[in-house]
This record gives C-alpha cells, sequence and structure tokens, in this order.
C-alpha cells in the first residue's frame, strides 16, 4: 500500500542490474566464449541477474515433457531382429482421437495375398494444423508415436516442408530414449520390456519353439549294451525308437497347416452360402 510494492519491484530490478554486472565480472570473458559450455552454468541455480540467451549460437533447454510435432518410433539399425521396423501397426486410434485431424494414414498391404499387414504404408501430418496436444502420444497402444523437441520447423515452402511424411517422421528408439529417458523408464516398466510388444512375442515364440524341439529331440541310447540283449528283440527296438522328423519341418508347421485348412474350409463355407443368396 501507498507505493510500497512499487518501491520493491523497483528494489529488485535494481538488485538483479547490479548481480548481472557482478556476475559477469566473476566468469570473466569465458561466460560468454563459444569454445566452452558454459551456458549450462549461466542456466544453472547458482547463476544470478539477467541472463542474455545468444540465440541460435544457444538454446534453451526443453523440459523432458516438452512436446512439439510428433514423430514415429522405429527400431535401431542395430536391432538384432527388427532393424528399421515400424512399432506403428497403422490401427488409426492417431488419426481418430486427433482433435484438428491432422493425421492421415494408409495401411499396407501383401503384395502377394493383398490382405493388409500391421505397418503402415504412408503416413501424413500437417505440422501446420496440429496443436501439439498429445492425444496421439497419449492414445497410442504400442507407444510407437512420441512427441517431439525440435521446434524449429520455419521455412517458405509450406508445401513440401510443413506436411511430414513417414520418412521425415520416422526417429529410431534410442532418439525417444535420449531425449526423454524418465519417460522411455516408466514406459517401460508399464510394458515389462525394452522391446516392441510384437518382439517381445516373437522372442517368446522363439524359446518356446527351441524348447519344444528339444524335447522332441530322442533320449541319448545308453553306453553299453549287451548283444543278446539287443539281437533277442529288435523288432521292439525299431518300434520304440522315434519317427525321423521330417526334412524340413519345424515345431509350428502344423499349426500352420490346421489354420490354413480351416481358412480353406471358412471360404468355402461362405462361398456356399452366397451362392444360396444369389
Amino acid at each position: 500500500m501507498y507505493g510500497t510494492g512499487l518501491a520493491k519491484g523497483l528494489l529488485l530490478t535494481l538488485r538483479h542490474f547490479v548481480e548481472s554486472y557482478i556476475d559477469d565480472l566473476r566468469y570473466g570473458f569465458r561466460k560468454y566464449h563459444h569454445s566452452t559450455d558454459n551456458f549450462g552454468i549461466r542456466q544453472g541455480t547458482k547463476t544470478k541477474g539477467v541472463i542474455t540467451v545468444q540465440y541460435p549460437d544457444e538454446k534453451v533447454a526443453v523440459p523432458e515433457r516438452f512436446r512439439f510435432v510428433p514423430f514415429l518410433i522405429v527400431e535401431d539399425e542395430d536391432h538384432p531382429t527388427r532393424a528399421g521396423k515400424d512399432w506403428c501397426t497403422s490401427c488409426g486410434i492417431c488419426a481418430k482421437v486427433c482433435p484438428p485431424q491432422c493425421i492421415w494414414i494408409v495401411r499396407g498391404n501383401d503384395p502377394v495375398t493383398g490382405r493388409p499387414v500391421p505397418e503402415p504404408e504412408a503416413f501424413f501430418i500437417d505440422i501446420d494444423i496440429c496443436m501439439n496436444c498429445g492425444y496421439c502420444a497419449e492414445y497410442c497402444p504400442f507407444d510407437a508415436i512420441k512427441m517431439d523437441h525440435d521446434y524449429e520447423m520455419a521455412s517458405y515452402d509450406r508445401t513440401s516442408h510443413h506436411i511430414h511424411d513417414k520418412e521425415r517422421l520416422s526417429k529410431p528408439n534410442s532418439y525417444w530414449r535420449g531425449i526423454a529417458p524418465t519417460r522411455a523408464y516408466e514406459e517401460m516398466l508399464v510394458r515389462g520390456t525394452w522391446e516392441h510388444k510384437d518382439a517381445a512375442k516373437e522372442a517368446r515364440r522363439g524359446a518356446a519353439s527351441s524348447a519344444r524341439g528339444r524335447s522332441s529331440q530322442p533320449a541319448a541310447p545308453a553306453a553299453t549294451v549287451t548283444s543278446s540283449a539287443a539281437e533277442a528283440a529288435p523288432e521292439a527296438s525299431a518300434a520304440a525308437a522315434p519317427a525321423p522328423a521330417a526334412e524340413g519341418a519345424t515345431p509350428w508347421s502344423e499349426d500352420d497347416a490346421k489354420r490354413e485348412e480351416r481358412r480353406r474350409k471358412a471360404l468355402e463355407r461362405k462361398a456356399r452360402r452366397a451362392a444360396k443368396q444369389g
């Protein structure tokens, strides 16, 4: 009251003004020298006074939960089984929940069978329409789309630069873990693995197949067998020995054959129903 608040504000401004020069004298010219990394010191809690950011040579560090244009996660190139594989399954949930409707997805098809495959053939985001709300990343069931920290996207050509395609949106998993280590760790705890859900399933399926293959192998014969016992029951030994596995057979070949047979019968039933209705 009575101007005391105004006086306190002016004194605070004067203190910051004086402390800025004191801080410059304390660090000297190396505070603004670009050859050494002093920008982190100037942004720290011990720095006093007014700080001038020499943009674009210096950039203020953004928080980990800062969000800008979304990007798609793909496997790193050094991944043992899924190098460069998309995490996105083109389910379309992100496009459905997007408030400004700036996401377009084209689902891929198998070139042989023509059936849809769980991966995007094309993916587009109009960054001029995107409102950076993060709904797409929040609702994605496969953690395949994330919000980026790159905010320098100004250009003179809107048509070719502001509509990002799949090639420009795709970034490796290591990039996401680098810009948001805490969030990536939290997602790993919920997911139960650092890998994608499909990669974890493939690993479990391979381990189960290896275990079934080991269990189906015949037991090793005894070290010493008497000649009389072998001569007495040759037919029994032959009957007890397991049948040799077919060449190229796999533990899951029978399941695939059954699935193909069921699919063929279902198609036949469908054709019969269509003929009756026709």
